[in-house]
């Protein structure tokens, strides 16, 4: 990941191979915000005419590369869209985030940029930072010399007067933090289902948690089958690569509240002997999207050292088809005690997630939250950069969906419906693992429902649209994994830890 550093130089004297500022969106053409007003004044030609001449109308994620001139120290000026200012209060954080991140990802082949954005309060400062970091990504590691794409960029200075502020500097680390857990989900989610079976999952987990302060428990096969999970055993039983389950902690001293996170990992979705089509399989790498949400944000959370308590469990397999795999009518007795009839092999996540979130609530966290990729139903109703959040809780719902929102990860309010419950009905078992096709993101949410204790707030996340990013880039968001949930998830410790 890129370094970052605060300056109080001038835009025009940092030495850097690109200078970034911003203008906004007006009715009669683009508004020079006062970062590109300084490179103004320091010899660029009129910034707004040359913007206006060449059909740049400042519009969000707008990028506009200006050959540098005068006593600009940078070779290239890059003029990035803001969109329309709202008001006194200026740009908004996400539009910040964006913007940063679009400039630094189309300066990828650059060693080093400097950012003269709108960064003059703490909390610009943390979002131009973040969206910055998050902008300069690649996954590079399958490339070979004659086709590797330019670097990201290295080096990222960010000019405020803030130097000398300690909650901006406090607000830098932070950005830091949140974007290097940001991008090590999103490596995870990019790897090949080859190199990354459950318990290269679980090792993954161990090396990047213990890092951070973790203290990290990865249960095997043997272990699974001693401790009853029949839920995660059953949907790793046709794989070859057996099935873990990852418990990560963290404890804080002060701490006076306990997070549970619980992340879908299932490293690659064949649909069971319930085959998907093959054209469905393609991305079917990023349903483990929730178990590196998860990891990435308890590691984020540890190494802020956020005054809450918060474990993170994440259940991976491997579905697959062969002589061993769980069958359709297959009856299963869950860690709960609970048995669940399998209707749908493909409907293998949230049995899964039944056990880890059975298991989370054994330690009584005054709160739960899964984040998985588990429903095509969420994709249908939210489309491809929205997550739905479901809760037995209307408050909690409320303040996931509000986090969400605050940190530039789209989430909607979805509801719970009662009636859908008959549809998991089981004539053999407890329940089923499907109910009724329609409304398919609401009756899976009633599934996990089950195996929540009473008393136990809990939210659920279906990431499955905004997890991985088959489109064009856009802002600081990649083609591929994007890391979705980690930023919210550490938000929500941050707000509980705060009370």
């Amino acid at each position: 990941m890129a370094t970052i550093s605060l300056s109080a130089s001038a835009a025009a004297e940092v030495r850097a191979d690109a200078v970034v500022v911003g203008v906004g969106s007006g009715p009669k053409g683009p508004v020079l915000t006062a970062g590109a007003k300084a490179i103004e004044a320091a010899g660029v030609a009129k910034l707004a005419t040359v913007l206006k001449a060449m059909g740049a109308t400042g519009k969000a994620e707008e990028v506009t590369k200006i050959p540098a001139s005068g006593s600009v120290r940078a070779a290239v000026v890059v003029v990035v869209g803001l969109g329309e200012p709202q008001g006194r209060a200026g740009y908004p954080a996400e539009a910040l985030r964006r913007a940063a991140g679009a400039a630094t990802r189309s300066l990828a082949g650059n060693k080093s940029v400097a950012l003269a954005l709108p960064a003059e309060t703490v909390e610009e400062v943390g979002a131009v930072a973040e969206g910055a970091l998050l902008g300069a990504y690649s996954y590079l590691r399958y490339r070979t010399n004659g086709s590797t794409p330019p670097a990201p960029v290295g080096a990222i200075t960010l000019v405020s007067s803030l130097t000398g502020d300690r909650a901006a500097k406090a607000a830098l680390t932070r950005a830091e933090v949140v974007a290097d857990a940001v991008c090590f989900a999103r490596d995870l989610v990019n790897t090949p289902p080859s190199d990354l079976h459950p318990a290269d999952l679980a090792a993954a987990a161990d090396s990047y948690g213990r890092k951070a302060g973790l203290a990290v428990e990865i249960l095997d096969e043997r272990a699974l089958k001693k401790g009853g999970y029949g839920g995660i055993l059953a949907v790793g039983q046709g794989s070859e690569n057996k099935p873990r389950l990852v418990r990560m902690s963290w404890t804080h001293p002060k701490a006076k509240k306990t997070i549970a996170f619980v992340g879908k990992g299932i490293t690659f979705d064949s649909g069971g002997l319930s085959l998907k089509p093959a054209d469905a399989m393609i991305t079917m790498k990023c349903d483990m999207g929730g178990a590196a949400a998860v990891i990435g944000a308890i590691s984020a959370i540890a190494r802020l050292k956020l005054p809450v308590n918060v474990t993170a469990w994440a259940p991976t397999a491997e579905n697959m088809p062969s002589g061993t795999a769980q069958r359709p009518s297959d009856v299963l007795t869950m860690y709960s005690g609970k048995t669940v009839e399998v209707l749908n092999t493909d409907a293998e996540g949230r049995l899964i997630l039944a056990d880890a979130i059975a298991r989370a609530c054994e330690e009584s966290p005054d709160v739960l939250v899964d984040a998985a990729t588990l429903t095509g139903a969420a994709m249908v109703a939210l489309g491809h950069r929205t997550s739905a959040v479901m809760s037995n809780d209307d408050d909690l719902r409320t303040r996931v969906h509000e986090l969400g929102e605050r940190t530039g990860e789209r989430m909607w309010p979805m509801p719970m419906p009662e009636e859908l419950r008959n549809s998991l009905k089981s004539s053999v078992a407890d329940m089923a693992n499907i109910g009724e096709r329609w409304g398919g993101a609401l009756s899976a949410a009633l599934f996990l429902r089950e195996f929540v204790s009473d008393g136990v707030k809990w939210a659920h996340l279906d990431i499955a649209g905004p997890a991985f990013n088959e489109g064009e880039p856009y802002g600081y968001v990649p083609k591929g994994g994007t890391g979705v949930a980690v930023r919210t998830l550490v938000a929500l410790a941050e707000d509980v830890a705060a009370g």
